[in-house]
């Protein structure tokens, strides 16, 4: 063992019974690791959108106001009524934040004593800490040299942009079309999908990060800014014969004008007419809500095609653990180079209850990816 802290700062986000969102720093106490567990001095964790959904949950923004002490700042926003309902299952309760991030392991068990001093990528939740204590099997050694920043992000961006392509594969397809395609997430796939021989249509929303992929080397980009976006997008998806689609958007007419040019470029290839649509399965997996609404589609594609929600852990948990684990391990080798990560500015815990950091780290822009550092 090495000096293991007692106790530790963890942020905390609650929703009361009487409508409102509380974000505090809670003391937590640190227990001797179990025999194949580890304790952890958090780095570095990175604010995801889906850590950002639990942290801020439904709560109006616009009615945050700090309380508490310079020590100990808390954070009060109001949850709109009409939100409530769907909160139900977690009122009242105090629940931790962070799904993953990377430090320095200060105590091991008796079975896991050479992950002493290492420093690790973790995955497990509860992230937004000072100090945790996990099983040692959540955790990754990472490479040498490679800092905790490096090591922050390792599991949710790379695992969902390498679980992508799995899905692609499994299910037949041989080409996808992704959206929201400059986030570190967007430009981990097409670091992939060029090293891996897959054609990928990277949908954008301005220049600049059409500039930014074409740089990388992407070879499929599409600007929904444009006017012609309707007839970019349908000859990229002819040219590459994407018949699957991964949206982060969520809400709009997104997926809708995909499985159009989808169905475009099916119809064109046809060789008799079937006033069914054709019979190419098209497929769109919504996994973010950059638009929180509603899914529009005008159902002029025909009658053969799906959407549905794409979450890592339901692909993993159907995968499996050898997948899971090959996967892993390729992003473990390509740490520092296809699963790099970019930040844009680093923060303390308790810049978190600072409404002008909350307000711009939730507002999700792409290119603004943000890094929490529990040790400031």
């Amino acid at each position: 063992m090495t000096d293991k802290p007692d106790q530790g700062l963890e942020l905390r986000t609650t929703i009361t019974p009487d409508g409102e969102l509380r974000l505090s720093l809670e003391t937590v106490a640190i227990d001797e690791p179990g025999d194949d567990e580890v304790v952890v001095r958090v780095e570095a964790a990175p604010l995801n959108p889906s850590d950002l959904g639990l942290l801020t949950g439904p709560a109006d923004l616009s009615t945050m106001r700090k309380t508490g002490s310079p020590d100990r700042p808390e954070l009060i926003a109001t949850v709109p009524p009409a939100r409530m309902a769907a909160m139900a299952p977690r009122l009242g309760q105090s629940l931790p934040v962070g799904n993953e991030g990377a430090g320095t392991v200060v105590a091991a068990g008796k079975n896991v004593q050479a992950l002493l001093g290492q420093r690790v990528g973790m995955w497990g939740g509860a992230m937004y800490t000072q100090v945790r204590r996990l099983p040692a099997r959540d955790c990754i050694v990472l490479p040498e040299g490679a800092s905790a920043a490096d090591g922050a992000s390792m599991f949710v961006n790379p695992l969902t942009a390498l679980a992508m392509v799995e899905t692609m594969r499994r299910e037949g397809h041989t080409a996808l079309v992704h959206t929201a395609a400059a986030s570190n997430l967007g430009q981990m796939l097409n670091r992939i999908c060029l090293a891996d021989g897959v054609e990928l249509v990277n949908i954008v929303r301005s220049d600049a990060q059409a500039e930014l992929l074409r740089g990388a080397g992407a070879r499929h980009v599409v600007d929904s800014s444009r006017e012609s976006f309707a007839e970019d997008l349908a000859r990229a998806v002819d040219e590459t014969g994407a018949t699957i689609c991964f949206d982060a958007i969520g809400g709009g007419w997104m997926a809708n004008s995909v499985l159009h040019a989808m169905e475009a470029s099916a119809s064109r290839h046809a060789t008799a007419y079937n006033r069914y649509g054709s019979s190419t399965f098209k497929q769109v997996y919504i996994y973010g809500m950059l638009d929180t609404g509603p899914t529009q589609l005008d159902r002029g594609f025909g009658l053969t095609w799906a959407v549905s929600g794409f979450l890592l852990m339901n692909f993993l948990g159907k995968a499996g653990p050898e997948v899971a684990k090959r996967l892993r391990e390729r992003v473990a080798r390509e740490l520092t180079t296809t699963f790099a990560s970019h930040y844009t500015k680093t923060i303390s815990l308790k810049d978190l209850l600072d409404p002008a950091i909350i307000t711009e780290v939730t507002k999700k822009a792409t290119g603004q990816k943000y890094l929490l550092d529990p040790s400031l």
